[in-house]
């Protein structure tokens, strides 16, 4: 499965540039290939709805949370990690990577254990506003620029009934919160205040703004 996404996002839709290339074509309206530094599906379908060529090439670093860190620096750190982690096994074109958490009340809410504390994560977020955090972390010629973005959002009431039918479907697994908003969780997010791709998994305007500047 992952030879055929490498084999999809490899499809050339714009100039194979190098890293050295890549803020001056940006301006210039080109795209540069890049090397994202993970197996998510949906920062990858991000990427190509809008168009952008990629190749994959995930890594694995320890995401354990340090004492006293806030869910900022945590998303930052994990995504410059894994930035510099792809960067050290594919040096020739620019690198992202992302981190994504949940916070609600300072508590960070990253991908469940079990089917249990999906069940607690979303008793946490129902009926009440949250914020989902991505670190961006972009290694272009030898420069590492590391950002954040943050989107606020609102979580309809949740029966247990609704809890439970959502986490029995399987969905939020894998994702941070214990939801996805362009899945089934859509129907319980009652608004949402900043960046759609955001809460996805990918802020496309923070990335393209790294990479020009």
């Amino acid at each position: 499965m992952e030879e055929a996404l490498n084999n999809q996002a490899n499809q050339p839709r714009s100039q194979d540039l190098s890293a050295s290339e890549g803020a001056s074509a940006v301006l210039a309206g080109e795209l540069p290939i890049l090397l994202l530094a993970s197996s998510s599906p949906r920062r990858s379908e991000i990427l190509r709805m809008i168009g952008w060529p990629f190749q994959i090439g995930a890594v694995e670093v320890d995401e354990s949370l340090h004492d006293h860190e806030t869910p900022r620096a945590y998303v930052e750190r994990l995504a410059a990690a894994k930035a510099t982690a792809a960067a050290e096994i594919h040096s020739h074109r620019p690198v992202v990577a992302a981190d994504t958490t949940v916070v609600v009340d300072e508590h960070i809410l990253a991908k469940p254990n079990d089917a249990e504390d999906a069940k607690r994560m979303l008793r946490m977020l129902e009926g009440r506003w949250h914020q989902v955090l991505t670190g961006i972390a972009l290694i272009c010629s030898s420069e590492t620029r590391i950002d954040c973005e943050t989107t606020e959002v609102k979580f309809a009431a949740m029966t247990e009934v609704e809890i439970d039918w959502y986490v029995s479907s399987g969905e939020p697994m894998d994702k941070a919160g214990g939801y996805a908003i362009q899945g089934r969780g859509a129907r319980f997010v009652e608004a949402i205040k900043g960046d759609y791709f955001n809460v996805m998994g990918l802020p496309v305007r923070l990335v393209y703004e790294l990479i020009r500047r």
